[in-house]
């Protein structure tokens, strides 16, 4: 396998190509040591044989997989049986796919969440939501780690019990993760989920990295939810992909007065499905009755307090002064009982003792 590491890291050879090299050689130690001539005759082309000639020559087979080892990367191939089910199926799917995790890839649906960076009170509350209860619904949920609603949903699933991968635009050494700011919840990914890449180890995030990234995330779920997206936003990219993987695709409605809810919208208009809870999502995939997937539990109150604060909140936030208005009970009894139901996962504080129920 590192001799097949080894060769990921030289620029240009892609999946195809390394397929093919080892289509021709049988092992890929055989294709790392071969000479010019047999190269050649590989037929991968003469640019390609020059910079496997000139690019080997800076490149330790022995250290680079001592790298991974050091970093508990793992790296699979479509041969592997924890290889993605659903990834193999796509056309350009990766010959190597690098895993930091011990989580099964292949042991529950997947199904992909990703939306605007620049997200709005309402995006971050629709994925706190949707993310929680998919997860508990029995989703793996997939996203990329990036700032906005895929970080939101991400944090959603941890702080709910359930598993989540993260697909990165760059390699999985920690000095590589992107953005740095989300280290932590790439390293907490990886003790209880997944993280993924292709790209072989010390690659930076750059401008041409994330279109592969895309294709990961829309590859290997069953289908993608887009929550929040302005005109131009890269998850119309990745929702674009779904549907040539014939994947589903999956939005929620926003404001029309909205720059964050162009893109849903317009894919709505296009014939995606409209979702309005985790039920719109099972409906669509079949799995309403499916074994394995688990019924969202109940919310039984243990007291009068939590069964009248429960009956007023909603997914529109509440501040703690309206609640105890409406509700009429004390300020001391209710921030008891929110405490309780925010312990319970009922409710969420989403900043300044505005809540909202999950």
């Amino acid at each position: 396998m590192k001799y097949l590491n080894a060769l990921n890291k030289i620029n240009g050879l892609g999946p195809q190509k390394i397929k093919k090299l080892l289509g021709f050689f049988g092992k890929a130690e055989n294709a790392w040591n071969a000479g010019w001539e047999n190269l050649e005759q590989s037929g991968i082309g003469p640019t390609l044989v020059q910079k496997i000639i000139r690019e080997r020559k800076l490149i330790n087979p022995k250290e680079e997989w001592g790298k991974l080892e050091k970093e508990n990367i793992v790296l699979l191939t479509p041969a592997d049986p924890d290889y993605p089910r659903l990834l193999k199926e796509i056309n350009g799917a990766p010959f190597i796919l690098y895993k930091k995790g011990g989580l099964d890839l292949n042991a529950a649906p997947l199904l992909s969440i990703v939306g605007s960076r620049k997200f709005t009170a309402y995006g971050k509350q629709v994925a706190i939501s949707l993310a929680k209860d998919l997860a508990q619904s029995g989703f793996v949920i997939v996203s990329g780690l990036a700032l906005g609603i895929d970080s939101i949903a991400h944090r959603s699933v941890l702080e709910n019990g359930g598993k989540t991968i993260a697909i990165l635009g760059n390699s999985l050494d920690e000095k590589s993760i992107y953005p740095s700011s989300h280290l932590e919840l790439a390293r907490e990914i990886g003790e209880k989920g997944a993280v993924l890449s292709d790209y072989p180890i010390e690659t930076p995030a750059g401008e041409f990295t994330f279109p592969a990234r895309n294709r990961l995330i829309a590859g290997i779920s069953l289908g993608t939810l887009i929550i929040e997206a302005g005109e131009k936003s890269g998850s119309l990219i990745t929702a674009s992909l779904a549907l040539e993987f014939n994947r589903e695709v999956f939005s929620v409605p926003g404001s029309i007065f909205s720059a964050q809810s162009i893109g849903t919208n317009q894919l709505l208009k296009k014939g995606a499905k409209l979702v309005m809870g985790v039920k719109d999502i099972l409906e669509e995939l079949n799995l309403e009755e499916r074994s394995g997937i688990k019924n969202i539990p109940l919310k039984i109150p243990s007291n009068q307090q939590e069964e009248i604060l429960l009956k007023i909140l909603s997914s529109e936030p509440l501040h703690i002064d309206n609640l105890s208005r409406i509700s009429k009970l004390g300020t001391a009894s209710i921030s008891a009982a929110l405490s309780m139901m925010e312990i319970k996962g009922w409710i969420k504080d989403i900043g300044g003792q505005n809540y909202i129920i999950l």
